[in-house]
């Protein structure tokens, strides 16, 4: 009997059976609120701040910059609303491209005398550099520029922007929450003021995330009350989620060169396979993230072939999995310059560390057939 076969992993991993065997005793015995001060309080105290020392040596930031969150999402909207309220409004900028957990809160910002800017892509996804120094001329107070997209995989030069905008006296933030445990991540080297992490996309539990924030960068915190993550994020932390987080860094630092090199190779097979049936693939010009592989077929709806795989037993997804209630086009393959209907017509495989080479071939065969039918059904009720 087929075995179904997991091609999203941009949209969420298994979590790692050694990441759930770290956090079984703390949903059982060690079940203690971090904040009290008996063992059971102390001994979840010591799970979090180990857990902290292992994000932050996964990407080379000191502990005591890693403020814990439930996840990606959480942690953009509290750099980007969090910086808005200690500054005087500006000028801003997100890229084009951004995920709209950071594309959403900014355009938030305009009702309070923000102005935004979206900082246009090149058609294979990258930020145009003409514009961006035009920004950059202009004075901004910060921007988020994520440094790997989740569609379509390409990979932006985040050092150089930071570089720039450190120059003009801004504040850049990177979402990075694609790039971690599939390229190298360095708080230090990226040379950027916050950075946003998750959890669920390296083998970790959900609910569980992070916002990297150098000392010297002061925020407005989403949630008041008792004081936790350095006042920037208060209430009851999740101890087994955090404890996961911090496990699934250490083993997403440790694995990320010999399962980034094997991904690749699986997308490649995919891609030669892909592009003999006459698919077009997205930014495969640029450096991408190993395993994304985002395509479209002409005359073939995107949302209606995800459909067929599925039910043929492959889970790929139509583009960002937080916009799969949207209809409308993918905005990264607007932004592209992609006409609609083509980018109607996207979907995404994302490869992850338990995909082989069998599952890839019979993809590209299934894809085929499902394609080939699809086309027959257009041409009969043309």
């Amino acid at each position: 009997m087929f075995a179904p076969v997991y091609l999203d992993h941009n949209a969420t991993t298994p979590i790692d059976p050694l990441v759930l065997e770290a956090m079984l005793p703390f949903l059982r015995e060690r079940f203690g609120n971090a904040s009290s001060r008996h063992e059971y309080g102390r001994r979840a105290r010591q799970a979090i701040d180990e857990a902290r020392q292992r994000v932050a040596e996964a990407v080379n930031a000191h502990p005591t910059e890693v403020v814990f969150t439930s996840g990606g999402s959480e942690a953009n909207n509290l750099f980007i609303k969090g910086a808005a309220a200690t500054r005087k409004p500006g000028l801003i900028g997100v890229s084009a491209v951004e995920h709209p957990c950071v594309a959403a809160p900014a355009r938030q910002l305009r009702k309070q005398g923000w102005e935004l800017r979206a900082l246009g892509v090149d058609e294979q996804g990258r930020i145009e550099l003409a514009g961006f120094e035009q920004f950059a001329s202009e004075r901004p107070v910060f921007a988020s520029i994520m440094l790997a997209n989740n569609e379509c995989g390409a990979i932006q030069d985040v050092p150089g922007f930071a570089a720039r905008m450190k120059q003009v006296g801004a504040w850049l933030h990177t979402d990075a929450v694609q790039a971690f445990g599939k390229v190298p991540v360095d708080f230090r080297a990226l040379g950027v003021n916050a950075m946003t992490l998750s959890s669920h996309k390296v083998y970790g539990p959900i609910g569980a995330g992070a916002l990297v924030l150098d000392k010297r960068v002061e925020l407005e915190p989403l949630i008041a009350g008792g004081g936790q993550e350095r006042a920037l994020r208060s209430g009851t932390e999740n101890v087994a989620a955090i404890v996961g987080f911090g496990k699934a860094c250490e083993l997403a630092a440790g694995r990320m060169s010999a399962d980034s090199e094997r991904i690749e190779r699986l997308r490649a097979r995919l891609e030669r396979g892909l592009v003999g049936q006459g698919v077009r693939v997205f930014a495969a010009q640029v450096e991408r993230l190993p395993g994304t592989s985002f395509f479209s077929v002409a005359g073939i709806d995107g949302e209606t072939l995800v459909g067929k795989l599925d039910r043929a037993g492959f889970a790929v997804a139509s583009g960002s999995a937080c916009s799969s209630a949207n209809p409308e086009p993918s905005r990264t393959l607007m932004a592209m310059g992609v006409d609609e209907t083509t980018a109607r017509g996207a979907i995404r495989v994302s490869i992850g560390r338990t995909n082989n080479e069998q599952e890839v071939d019979d993809f590209l065969a299934t894809f085929a057939q499902i394609v080939d039918q699809l086309g027959r059904l257009a041409a009969v009720s043309a």
